[in-house]
């Protein structure tokens, strides 16, 4: 875990590694799997939440939205206490509920393009088999059709 400060002038300082940071660089950080821990430089309380909120906030704003505003004003409307709700009861189970059935899914694309490669070498066998002339040449016990000669080789 990385413990950051946070200090009044909004500045992130990473005590590991003794400089300042940028909430892109915690960003990315986090993406590589770590977990921070960001704590208030005066008062010592624990700001990781406010940060986070911080970081999603930034990445919405560039791409000019994160929530539909229909939610967001039912957000606004139905206040703080049904969302918290919400959000500690809800929105964590279903969002690991979304990211394993995304793994499932690409897991078993992937096993159906495998099966289609097999699928295709075995075509390609089959069609070498599937000589229109086997049955011409198949007469004539000393010779062998072409697509076997070309397999020997």
């Amino acid at each position: 875990m990385i413990v950051l400060k946070k200090y009044a002038n909004r500045r992130l300082y990473d005590t590991q590694k003794s400089t300042y940071v940028t909430l892109n660089e915690v960003a990315d950080t986090i993406r590589q799997g770590q977990t921070i821990k960001a704590i208030d430089a005066k008062t010592k309380e624990d700001v990781t939440a406010f940060v986070l909120t911080q970081i999603i906030l930034e990445k919405a704003k560039n791409n000019n939205a994160l929530l539909p505003a229909r939610l967001l004003h039912m957000i606004i409307r139905y206040g703080e206490n049904v969302l918290h709700d919400f959000f500690e009861n809800y929105l964590e189970q279903t969002f690991n509920a979304y990211l394993t059935y995304r793994s499932k899914v690409d897991e078993q694309f992937k096993n159906w393009l495998e099966m289609g490669t097999d699928f295709s070498e075995m075509t390609q066998k089959s069609m070498r088999q599937l000589n229109p002339f086997q049955a011409f040449f198949g007469q004539f016990p000393s010779s062998k059709p072409p697509s076997e000669e070309n397999d020997e080789e």
